[in-house]
């Protein structure tokens, strides 16, 4: 078996790490399998705790947090695999997870990126993720597959090409980034794997689904449902990402329609169900759009 790197961040939810440490002891066998965890500018250093559970454990510890894509990016650079999978640090793998992406992988070269089955940890007949559709450019927006479904096993027998991997779980080759390259880290967090799957998509690769193996996701404990740090990279790097991906005459659309249209429905939908806090964060994830070239990496939120 070739080997694969997983790579994972935290960011001050060690008990989180540890549980997704000890899903991988479980579901591994360890055996052509390398661990990079990335602590992400955490306020206390958990380092000790984690090797203590995953002697194995590549550790690296970034005195600032680098975002998302930073932090993953970090990880690329120290891991060591053919292959590379992607976990958020609040997810828990099955057995065959490892096996299956890279026999998918394995089997068809087209394929860039893949993501598996992904079902609510504390809802587990309830599905996540079953693919993603393709994006309206001029609106920016795209749908789940299978979103809030039962899972009854629809999925158990499917692979497919699909919009967008997610990213919460995700398997690529390290070779294809020498075409690709790393994640765009000035988005920091937030649509960040949606751009490279357009790298990805722009180098001649393909997205691809697969429910022969799943995982299970413990959605919102990074980031509540509602906050300043979600308002503001929502809004900002949804714009940033039609700025990367998109021509000027689709880009200058899109701005019409979202700073006139959507970011003005979402502030009157904030003020009414009394979230007015949220209306400021808006208005700067818009403003930095408007006073930030394409390429900077300046965030305009203090973390």
């Amino acid at each position: 078996m070739k080997l694969t790197s997983i790579i994972t961040v935290n960011f001050n939810q060690p008990e989180v790490t540890l549980a997704l440490l000890k899903s991988i002891k479980k579901n591994t066998a360890q055996e052509g399998i390398e661990v990079v965890l990335v602590d992400n500018g955490s306020r206390e250093d958990h380092g000790d705790s984690f090797k203590e559970l995953y002697p194995e454990l590549v550790y690296i510890r970034s005195e600032e947090n680098l975002g998302f894509a930073g932090g993953n990016n970090l990880g690329i650079k120290a891991s060591g695999g053919e292959y590379l999978l992607f976990l958020n640090n609040d997810t828990e793998i099955t057995a065959n997870t490892i096996s299956v992406l890279q026999e998918e992988l394995h089997s068809n070269p087209e394929i860039g990126m893949i993501s598996p089955l992904i079902l609510y940890f504390d809802q587990p007949k309830t599905i996540q993720y079953a693919g993603f559709t393709e994006m309206n450019y001029l609106m920016c927006r795209n749908k789940g597959i299978g979103s809030m479904d039962e899972d009854k096993g629809q999925y158990d027998q499917v692979s497919r090409e699909t919009g967008y991997g997610h990213g919460a779980a995700m398997m690529c080759r390290r070779s294809d980034l020498e075409t690709v390259g790393l994640m765009a880290e000035n988005f920091f967090l937030y649509y960040e794997e949606l751009d490279w799957c357009e790298q990805f998509k722009k180098a001649g690769k393909k997205i691809w689904f697969t429910g022969r193996t799943k995982i299970y996701h413990k959605e919102s404990i990074s980031v509540g449902k509602e906050s300043s740090i979600k308002t503001y990279f929502m809004t900002r790097n949804r714009m940033l990402f039609i700025r990367r991906n998109t021509g000027f005459f689709n880009t200058l659309l899109f701005n019409i329609y979202y700073i006139f249209l959507a970011s003005s429905r979402q502030m009157v939908i904030y003020q009414l169900k009394g979230r007015g806090d949220l209306v400021k964060w808006v208005i700067k994830g818009v403003l930095w759009n408007l006073t930030n070239s394409k390429n900077s990496n300046k965030l305009g939120f203090k973390i």
